[in-house]
């Protein structure tokens, strides 16, 4: 891990035969990253931008890269598409372009999967089928799980938008699919995305003390740009507080009380990074599940995270 000093953020906007660098700019962000069907999203501000500059982005660009981090981390937290330009002004003498953007919103809201596969075929056939499909959009292959070797016994027609049939694998596998950049990853729901474990403690990052809660276990850490769900963070398991079981017999929501775990390694479900490079938010926020845990909070199935898979 480098030492977390000297902050340094790249801003990128531009299309497909352009781009201009704003990364000189007061910048201001918030991206969440989640391990969710639903497209990962920034809300980006930029100040002081000449006329003509926030008129090319209005009209011109569609798409934007963040990078954020440390000298020595610098990484991109989001590659996405842009949705909405606000230009306005803050005060008298200070004006702002507001972007608004999305990972992978155009492969999610028209990726459309026309694919009939013959008897035989597996579960991986299905999600190459529907890699095929979003190809067009820019998104390849990025980690995707071992999804089992059952053949079908019959032919299938894959014939709908994208994400209905991903879903569907998902479901029928105990996996999750997002959109991370312009990669697919799925992630089976009791394992990770390999890699070595993050740790975090108050040499690494770690600002404050983990907190036990329905919805997982919530983290905050300096902005570590290679915190990314599905990845494993490790947490000194004395540092995390616990939460407060209620004593309403008739509320059961002890039982959905996410576990700690006895080795510190959590999977990171969704964080999300804020930053400022002339002010003082420069953090990750991070909820987690225990890797050997049991126990899934049901707020995350309210998130849209595949929880609860079907029975095989």
């Amino acid at each position: 891990m480098t030492q977390q000093w000297l902050r340094q953020v790249k801003l990128v906007v531009g299309n497909s035969s352009e781009a201009t660098d704003l990364s000189n700019m007061r910048i201001r962000f918030a991206v969440r990253q989640g391990d969710v069907a639903t497209p990962n999203n920034a809300d980006i501000v930029i100040t002081n931008l000449s006329a003509a500059t926030a008129n090319k982005i209005k009209k011109e660009y569609n798409s934007i890269v963040l990078q954020a981090g440390y000298s020595g981390n610098l990484a991109t937290i989001f590659e996405g598409e842009i949705v909405q330009v606000r230009v306005g002004r803050e005060n008298p003498t200070d004006t702002y372009v507001n972007v608004i953007a999305k990972e992978g919103h155009v492969a999610f809201n028209f990726g459309f999967v026309n694919k009939a596969l013959a008897s035989g075929h597996t579960y991986r056939d299905q999600v190459d089928a529907c890699l095929a499909a979003l190809k067009p959009y820019g998104i390849t292959a990025g980690f995707i799980a071992d999804l089992g070797a059952t053949k079908m016994p019959r032919g299938k027609a894959l014939f709908g938008m994208v994400r209905d049939q991903l879903r569907t694998i998902c479901q029928a596998t105990g996996t999750s699919w997002s959109i991370q950049g312009k990669k697919l990853q799925i992630v089976k729901n009791d394992t990770y995305v390999p890699g070595d474990a993050i740790v975090l403690n108050s040499r690494t990052g770690l600002v404050g003390m983990p907190v036990q809660t329905l919805g997982g276990i919530e983290v905050r850490c300096l902005l570590n740009p290679q915190i990314k769900p599905g990845r494993r963070i490790q947490i000194d398991q004395a540092s995390i507080q616990e939460a407060t079981l209620t004593t309403n017999y008739q509320n059961a929501q002890n039982y959905l009380i996410p576990e700690t775990a006895a080795d510190g390694l959590y999977r990171v479900i969704t964080v999300d990074h804020s930053g400022d490079t002339r002010g003082n938010p420069y953090y990750s926020d991070i909820i987690c599940l225990a890797v050997s845990g049991k126990i899934i909070p049901r707020a995350l199935a309210d998130r849209g995270v595949n929880v609860f898979p079907q029975d095989q």
